[in-house]
């Protein structure tokens, strides 16, 4: 909620922001997060105490939450803090289709470049990068997270941001063990290469077909297309014709008919590293950004989130995880005591494209595309309410658009897409880079109340 100024207020419950706009003392300042502004109230005529703002990074998705916290006596008489989730916001990152796009853009590259005979000089390979930078798809989860935080500040009088940072030990996690000493300074590949490694775990042979006296290449278990890393747990030695035959396929459907030999090449496959190595990369950059808005960050270890959650008997999601960021003294009677029963899903979905050209499947441009993304006063991403007059799509539907340039864009809803003419369309919000939508939290609490 927000002052007559603009400025921001404490939350309100849903059935007082009706209120409030049916009275015609606010108006709706923004859809989604749903925001009211009133009109005859300002922040110095207003009691504002100060919500906390509490965020659970991870590499797919984030939780942020907001909640108030006070003192209160319990039935002892004695003086405990009991903390209140007032909003629960889930943001999905897009980094994997970042870091895809980023992949398919070099390989289009390196095929305009290698289909090319002509000598070309190698390219300097003493450039530096600056401090901080990250790759896009890295950088993306940082910024996301701050321009919701940012968002979330610009609507609620954010007193405290708490954030959990957590460091994983990738090379343990490896291991599938503990390490101590020396260990950590040998890995897989001390003291060989990861062809004679893979040559001596596999007896000089085809992992496929068990064949020997040939030339064999490293073949990805997982193919680079399908996700696949060059992890040496992903590595094993092919003869030419089995990495031929295999290709892109899945390890799976190409030993199908070997379920033998396909249990013994997936014991060596271990979990991705992928997401620890993200949160490793990303914890302190992120601790940083968040100390630009000029609000107080407390950062805190995974260990305290993991006992709050435990102790209130709450189910492990982004959200939850979010509210049991910070201190609490269960043994003093310290607990959560309400959650908010909806959470809103903000999914990362981007602004459009900086492609000119729709390429094919080996990077030859298909098509033009057009430079405007404006069409009839819509772009694509907006939040707009439609209202069909008549068909099989008949009545009011709410969702966000795809522009096109003919003005029968396409609208996205819950129940499906449809094309509607421009002409029946109303703008609610501009599109801001984010697809929106809601869902129940995952299981109940052990808390007294909620909402």
């Amino acid at each position: 909620m927000l002052s007559k100024e603009g400025q921001p207020l404490m939350p309100c419950h849903p059935a007082r922001a009706r209120e409030l706009l049916g009275k015609g003392r606010a108006v709706i300042a923004r859809q989604v997060p749903f925001t009211i502004r009133l009109k005859d109230r300002t922040r110095v005529e207003s009691a504002v105490d100060g919500v906390q703002l509490r965020i659970d990074p991870g590499s797919k998705g984030t939780g942020l939450a907001l909640t108030d916290e006070k003192q209160e006596a319990d039935g002892r008489g004695t003086t405990v803090t009991v903390r209140r989730g007032l909003v629960s916001i889930e943001l999905q990152h897009r980094g994997d289709q970042i870091h895809s796009c980023m992949q398919q853009r070099a390989g289009y590259r390196h095929r305009r470049r290698s289909a090319n005979c002509r000598y070309r000089a190698p390219r300097s390979h003493n450039r530096t990068k600056p401090a901080g930078w990250l790759p896009p798809s890295l950088r993306h989860r940082v910024d996301t997270t701050f321009s919701m935080a940012n968002r979330l500040c610009r609507y609620a009088p954010v007193t405290e941001i708490h954030v959990e940072q957590v460091a994983f030990d990738t090379h343990s996690m490896s291991a599938d063990r503990p390490l101590r000493g020396a260990e950590y300074a040998q890995g897989t590949l001390a003291g060989t290469t990861a062809r004679d490694y893979l040559r001596a775990r596999w007896d000089n042979g085809c992992a496929y077909c068990d064949a020997i006296g040939v030339s064999l290449n490293i073949e990805h278990v997982r193919p680079r297309s399908r996700g696949g890393s060059d992890r040496i747990a992903n590595l094993v030695p092919a003869c030419v014709p089995c990495n031929t035959a295999k290709g892109a396929k899945s390890v799976a459907a190409y030993l199908a008919d070997r379920p033998d030999r396909l249990a013994q090449i997936l014991r060596q496959i271990k979990a991705p590293l992928r997401d620890a190595a993200a949160m490793n990369s990303t914890r302190w950059l992120l601790t940083e950004a968040l100390a630009d808005l000029g609000i107080p960050v407390h950062t805190l270890p995974g260990q305290t989130t993991k006992e709050n959650r435990s102790a209130m008997g709450l189910a492990k999601t982004h959200t939850l995880d979010a509210l049991s960021v910070g201190q609490l003294d269960h043994e003093a009677g310290d607990a959560i005591v309400r959650y908010p029963r909806q959470v809103l899903v903000a999914k990362a979905t981007g602004r459009g494209s900086y492609a000119r050209t729709t390429p094919d499947r080996f990077g030859f441009p298909r098509l033009r595309r057009t430079r405007a993304k404006q069409h009839f006063g819509y772009i694509t991403g907006d939040l707009v309410r439609a209202n069909v007059p008549a068909g099989k799509w008949e009545g009011v539907w709410t969702g966000r658009i795809s522009v096109r340039a003919r003005g029968q864009h396409s609208l996205q809803t819950l129940t499906g897409r449809l094309n509607v003419s421009h002409w029946n369309l109303e703008l609610l919000q501009r599109g801001d880079g984010y697809g929106y939508s809601s869902s129940p939290e995952a299981a109940a609490s052990t808390s007294r109340k909620t909402g």
